[in-house]
């Protein structure tokens, strides 16, 4: 029986590093890139413990195997990780109601994977309903960034409710930036770029 939960031990967060090292664009074929899906960004047990002690990183285990999670990443650490500065920055130039992305009280998406052989069960959208849940009182939206080289991921999350509110290029990829927009703040004007 998978039971969606937070991580609460360092076994759990050591076993949300091991899911994203299995998934690593590094480390897995071409095909099963573009067949499965892939995760970018490498933690570390530090960056795992510094978001846990902001907001509840959530997993899905299976008995004691974690099968998904969803990190919630705190934006005050948002300098903690460099490949995802490039995407605080695109935050601050994208304009909504005169005021940058940035200025509104948002939750960002550390990332989410969904280990192999629990896919296909709606188990992704398990864990963000899950996510949602936690999170939506406190929150305006959620906004995370996917490469669009991943499409199995991009369409996921639209499927869930994600939105694309801005496309950019950084050093490593081309990005979507992605809105689930829980409140409708943003879906009142059509978002424009300055």
């Amino acid at each position: 029986m998978i039971q969606i939960c937070h991580a609460q031990t360092n076994a759990d967060l050591q076993e949300i590093l091991n899911l994203q090292g299995e998934n690593s664009l590094y480390r897995i074929s071409h095909e099963e890139k573009n067949t499965e899906g892939f995760v970018m960004v490498q933690h570390r047990m530090e960056d795992l413990k510094a978001f846990a002690e902001i907001a509840p990183q959530l997993i899905a285990k299976d008995d004691s195997v974690v099968c998904a999670y969803a990190l919630a990443m705190p934006r005050s650490l948002k300098k903690s990780i460099p490949m995802l500065i490039p995407m605080f920055d695109q935050l601050d130039i994208i304009r909504h109601q005169g005021k940058s992305i940035a200025d509104y009280n948002y939750i960002t998406i550390g990332q989410v994977c969904i280990k192999k052989g629990y896919r296909g069960i709606r188990l992704f959208d398990q864990v963000y309903k899950a996510y949602k849940a936690e999170f939506e009182t406190l929150y305006d939206f959620a906004i995370t960034e996917i490469s669009t080289s991943n499409i199995r991921s991009m369409r996921a999350h639209e499927r869930v409710g994600f939105k694309i509110i801005h496309t950019f290029r950084d050093e490593f990829e081309e990005w979507n930036i992605v809105c689930w927009d829980w409140k409708n703040v943003l879906a009142r004007i059509k978002l424009k770029q300055i």
